[in-house]
């Protein structure tokens, strides 16, 4: 019984840790959809060109837009996976792919 409180609890902390902050959030799914090596290497900032012209959208959404400055290339398409949406769920954030608009 022990075991599986400590299991849980750890889980829960990695989730928490990993969607505790936007850029961490980003880099966790941009891991996760098969690109460790730009998760790890490329750079986060703020995409204000987005921000600004959707402000209302995003304000509904309680998301903010964010770029990568080394974006990994997608296999399918060949297009570079650049602008990313990132949303606020209480305390935590989760990371969408918001196009290349």
């Amino acid at each position: 019984m022990k075991k599986k409180i400590i299991i849980i609890a750890s889980s829960l902390v990695v989730i928490i840790l990993l969607h505790s902050t936007p850029s961490m959030a980003l880099r966790t799914h941009i891991f996760f959809i098969g690109y460790p090596k730009a998760a790890i290497s490329s750079g986060i900032i703020e995409d204000k060109e987005h921000n600004e012209v959707d402000k209302d959208k995003f304000a509904e959404l309680n998301a903010k837009a964010y770029t990568l400055t080394n974006p990994p290339i997608e296999k399918a398409t060949q297009g570079e996976l650049r602008n990313f949406l990132v949303r606020k769920f209480g305390f935590l954030h989760f990371a969408e792919y918001y196009g290349d608009t």
